[in-house]
């Protein structure tokens, strides 16, 4: 579980310093410039990163299925071996996927406005300055969306389909409410970061505004990365014990 956080940290980060520095700049200065190449690297790293995230979020569902429906194997079936694995594959996927949108992006004739409606170069607002035909990044995106967001999402579905069968089946109160408690982090990281890349890229809503997307968009790729070391942190009861001794041997230091 603490590797799968531990890459789930690395991912954010990157998704953060590469967002964030410029999304800034555009806030403070009403906008900003940026090169064809600059902003095709952006777009290359956001995709990676997000592509990346949606495979990881259905490993660690899978972590946190045999967790709880199989906990005399976990050891056996989650082995250094098979998470070392799994991890290579995902970056590998989030990489390929990436970088095979970003070419067939970056050959579109851009022969209008130069202006990005964004606060990043994102593939909806780079498609829409696009005067050439866009069908083939459509379809692209169409079949590379199968194993990078269908594939993740039923994964996560089925995961926790049987671990709430699992703990509704544990008889006590006090065993569901600790079986509960291992994936709650998990569900809340996965409703956020899901909820808000269904309703911008798979199934936007009609009445929807582009501000509203934009907005939408600063929560999975600002305010996620922010808050998921706070998920992580106040429910898990290890990182909380030594949040508190370390800051005991700070105070108690301060005091000497």
């Amino acid at each position: 579980m603490y590797f799968f956080i531990a890459q789930l940290s690395i991912s954010d980060i990157l998704l953060s310093t590469n967002i964030v520095p410029n999304l800034l700049h555009v806030l403070l200065t009403n906008g900003g410039t940026v090169s064809f190449f600059d902003c095709m690297t952006q777009f290359y790293l956001f995709v990676c990163t997000e592509g990346f995230e949606c495979l990881l979020l259905a490993v660690m569902s899978y972590d946190r299925y045999v967790a709880i429906c199989n906990p005399l194997r976990y050891s056996s079936i989650m082995t250094n071996r098979f998470c070392v694995t799994s991890i290579i594959i995902s970056w590998l996927m989030g990489n390929v996927i990436s970088f095979t949108v970003t070419i067939t992006s970056s050959k579109l004739n851009f022969c209008g406005s130069n202006i990005i409606d964004h606060f990043f170069c994102d593939l909806v607002p780079l498609l829409e300055l696009s005067c050439s035909d866009t069908f083939s990044v459509h379809f692209e995106i169409f079949f590379l969306g199968v194993p990078s967001v269908m594939v993740p999402t039923s994964i996560i579905v089925l995961s926790y389909t049987y671990i709430v069968i699992s703990v509704i089946r544990i008889p006590s109160s006090t065993g569901r409410q600790k079986a509960f408690s291992t994936c709650s982090s998990h569900l809340i990281v996965v409703s956020i970061f899901y909820w808000t890349l269904f309703n911008v890229y798979i199934f936007p809503k009609r009445e929807q505004t582009w501000v509203s997307s934009k907005i939408l968009s600063i929560l999975y790729t600002v305010f996620t990365p922010f808050i998921n070391p706070i998920i992580y942190s106040l429910r898990n009861k290890d990182i909380k014990k030594a949040v508190q001794q370390t800051l005991h041997k700070q105070i108690s230091r301060n005091k000497y």
